[in-house]
């Protein structure tokens, strides 16, 4: 007997031992029900039937029992039991629920689902700060297929995902469970502790679906569902929605129960669509079925994600308290189909008990020991809602498929294959040895094929080792980079060693060094390609290079939460650099190219004294409101967009063999992005510093600002560039003040203007002031339009730019590329 019909029988077997109440449940025709809701009377206790229609109660203790089953759509059943034996089966029917207007007025002047959403938002605060805290037991269960997947993706051979594709080349790819205890504080405090986590296929695993990503509260005025998405019963939502009563139905309790569409008044808003159920004279939720496109949600390989949530009441506190969510979607994506579900189910709650805000800390999600090391037997007994047919044979296939993955022969042999060099390996080649967790290889990359008018055309060819510890959580790395400038003739070289020494903190060190031609701003605001182009295209070379020789020791660590330390160290040497070439593809009369000095681009003077110093860095990041996940010998950060970030900076150069280029900077950076509500996103930025003993330093070591002078952008935002601006026009060794603004709407203007509302196109404006000591305030205004372009593919946007010093300088406008 195969050890699978072993483990199938197992799991029989311990299903009669644990499952107490067991059935399944379905409609008049037969057919399964899922998501049905089974509740032990008064209390929140309870279960949720899968897929299949199947579930399991857990109840330990003989005697009589009131069970109630409460399904959308369904009338609700009560079952007075007398459990004499466990486990105890019971079937359940549900019949349909007569939705009827019959008894509802419907006037052609007044709409009553406006009455009733009126006096439901009228409610919503008050039904809010019902519950000021609770403790409660939380399950979630994550679930994503795909379908007929391709066999490669831009090139790239995509593989069995891990045992997740069957030969049609479609299954499961993610399969994973949570239990944990959940605190919550009013009015967005949540606090989790997981007990049990299981990945399906890897037993060492920590499923990423808890409690604080999938709290969707449709009492507040906006959900973050991806965008920041109107709840249908917020303040402002008459401005959003239509709402139409589709008829009334009554629940176990007696209670008047409305089902209200909820239609959207723009396709392209960022609202729900679907129905919400209210109860009568309490305005308060009873469930909701709404969803949402991705292009609503901005998730754009979202095609459909729909929003489920049942709410049961507790006559004791008074109070309509979440029972189960689903969150159901569907995506399309580089040609890949499939969708999934997320299920969540609220159980053992207690409300209003002494919780108070030294109860919560930053700490947002914290696991218990040996929580992903929970056997079968656990998970059988613990899990509020079976395993379907499909989830349970996922469990089996992929344990065995990770056993025999992780077997000493079984990754001999995929090394073998893998190392073995093949024609296609010319460019890229990478030697693995899994047991002993190193590699080694090379890697000529296309992007390494640049034009400069210093270098002329450039290759490059990168090799790399790496060895891994602690599944991945620290490792050693070293790599060295070579290029070659067939213009100046010259091979020049760099080479890192970095050791991670950990997950928690991220403590980092790495020793640098060799030489490179180096943009005079270190922040490197011309990109090579764009640079490219210009230059042969358009016989504008903006990027100026030097000469740098260095060995550099860096180190970054996490010295508590929220504060992070920078600091470098290094030796340089600087060497000025002149053009070798004139090549262009276009040449223009009467045009040549400039100089590589950035201070006199008609001379080829050099813009500093060739000289040797050594530089200091130290720098301070502070995420104030700084949020974590703490994982087993991990953390992860969650900043917060209540709060900004502040950088404080100090930089030294001393030892230089030319002594007026010695300095000191001081520097401090502030910015932050946050949603406000409906209106969009507002971000900014804002950067401060003065030098000391800075009157005559090497130009490299000036403040240079962000400018753009090729009118092409791959920012994500300009909240770090001057888009009208020379790259070096405005650079200084005094004191100075750059400050960025953007607020990106998000379709809450042109979303509401006809026949452009059908574009789907975010307004976004801008300004930017930059202010220093030799030269007056500048300043740049921009009005732009993001999210062009068609069906999932929004990745264009278009700026125009007005800039100002001391009065009009001139205009410009920027395209942007978000796509690569």
């Amino acid at each position: 007997m195969t050890k699978r019909v072993l483990f199938f029988l197992f799991l029989a077997f311990n299903a009669s031992i644990t499952a107490q109440v067991i059935g399944t449940i379905s409609d008049e025709k037969n057919e399964p029900l899922p998501f049905v809701n089974i509740l032990i009377e008064d209390t929140y206790k309870g279960t949720t039937s899968n897929d299949d229609g199947y579930y399991e109660l857990n109840i330990t203790e003989l005697g009589s029992y009131t069970i109630i089953y409460t399904y959308l759509g369904f009338k609700t059943v009560r079952k007075q039991v007398n459990i004499d034996k466990l486990p105890f089966k019971m079937d359940i029917m549900l019949k349909e629920e007569r939705v009827s207007l019959d008894e509802v007025l419907v006037s052609a002047d007044d709409n009553p689902a406006n009455a009733i959403i009126r006096q439901t938002i009228a409610k919503r605060k008050e039904n809010f700060e019902k519950i000021n805290n609770y403790k409660a037991d939380f399950y979630s269960r994550g679930l994503i297929k795909i379908k007929d997947a391709p066999e490669k993706i831009l090139g790239q051979d995509v593989g069995d995902l891990g045992g997740g594709l069957d030969s049609t080349r479609s299954g499961i790819i993610y399969l994973s469970e949570t239990i944990s205890k959940i605190k919550y504080l009013k009015p967005d405090r949540l606090k989790e502790k997981i007990t049990a986590s299981k990945v399906s296929g890897d037993d060492n695993g920590f499923s990423f679906n808890n409690a604080i990503d999938v709290d969707f509260n449709i009492y507040n005025k906006t959900i973050e569902f991806g965008n920041e998405i109107v709840s249908p019963i917020s303040n402002n939502a008459f401005s959003y929605y239509q709402y139409q009563l589709e008829g009334v139905f009554f629940d176990e309790r007696g209670n008047l129960i409305n089902k209200i569409s909820v239609i959207p008044k723009r396709k392209n808003d960022p609202v729900f669509s679907g129905s919400i159920f209210i109860v009568e004279d309490q305005w308060t939720i009873y469930a909701l079925e709404l969803e949402i496109t991705g292009i609503q949600a901005r998730i754009p390989p979202a095609d459909i994600i729909s929003l489920q949530q049942s709410f049961s009441y507790s006559e004791s506190d008074d109070i309509w308290a979440l029972r189960s969510q689903s969150i159901d979607f569907q995506y399309n994506i580089f040609g890949i189909k499939g969708d999934g579900r997320f299920t969540a189910v609220y159980s053992n709650y207690e409300f209003n008990t002494d919780l108070t805000r030294l109860d919560f800390d930053r700490e947002l999600v914290a696991f218990a020991p040996e929580a992903n090391k929970k056997d079968s037997a656990f998970w059988k007994q613990i899990r509020p809602v079976p395993l379907t047919t499909e989830e349970l044979t996922d469990y089996i296939k992929k344990d065995s498929i990770q056993i025999v993955k992780e077997s000493q022969p079984y990754l001999d042999s995929i090394d073998r294959e893998n190392n073995r060099f093949k024609l296609g390996d010319v460019l890229n080649y990478t030697y693995q040895n899994s047991k002993k967790k190193y590699s080694f290889g090379y890697g000529i990359p296309i992007s390494g094929i640049q034009f400069n008018t210093v270098q002329g055309w450039t290759t490059e060819a990168n090799v790399f080792f790496t060895k891994n510890y602690d599944e991945f959580r620290r490792y050693f790395r070293a790599s060295a980079n070579l290029q070659y400038g067939f213009s100046d003739e010259r091979l020049r070289a760099t080479g890192n060693l970095t050791y991670k020494f950990n997950n928690t903190t991220r403590r980092f060190l790495t020793l640098s060094g060799g030489i490179r031609a180096e943009q005079f701003n270190p922040s490197n605001p011309i990109r090579p390609i764009g640079n490219t182009i210009v230059t042969l295209f358009f016989q504008e070379n903006y990027m100026k290079l030097y000469d740098r020789s260095f060995v550099e020791l860096n180190y970054s660590e996490e010295l508590f939460n929220g504060f992070r330390l920078f600091s470098n160290l290094s030796y340089e040497r600087r060497s000025s650099l002149n053009n070798t070439t004139d090549q262009t593809f276009y040449p223009q009369a009467g045009k040549s190219y400039l100089s590589n000095n950035p201070l006199d681009p008609t001379s080829d003077s050099s813009p500093f004294i060739d000289h040797n110093i050594v530089k200091l860095n130290v720098s301070a990041q502070i995420n104030f409101g700084q949020r974590y996940l703490s994982y087993p010998n991990s953390k992860l950060n969650i900043p917060n967009d209540k709060y900004p970030t502040l950088v404080l900076s100090y930089e030294k150069g001393l030892g230089s063999t030319i002594e007026d280029y010695n300095f000191d900077q001081i520097k401090a950076r502030l910015y932050q992005s946050f949603s406000i509500a409906d209106k969009g996103q507002f971000s900014y930025n804002f950067r401060a510093g003065t030098f000391f003993n800075a009157d005559a330093i090497a130009f490299m070591d000036f403040q240079h600002f962000n400018g753009n002078q090729i009118n092409l952008s791959r920012r994500g935002n300009y909240t770090d560039v001057f888009n009208n601006l020379g790259y070096y026009d405005l650079s200084t060794n005094d004191s100075y003040l750059e400050m960025h603004a953007e607020h990106d709407f998000n379709g809450f203007i042109l979303g509401k203007i006809p026949i452009l509302n059908k574009l789907n196109l975010n307004l976004i404006i801008g300004a930017h002031n930059l202010s220093t000591i030799d030269n007056k305030p500048y300043q740049e205004y921009t009005v732009g339009i993001d999210n062009i372009g068609w069906g999932k593919w929004r990745f264009l946007r278009f700026d125009y730019i007005r800039s100002y010093q001391n009065g009009f300088v001139n205009d410009a406008v920027v395209f942007g590329l978000k796509f690569f």
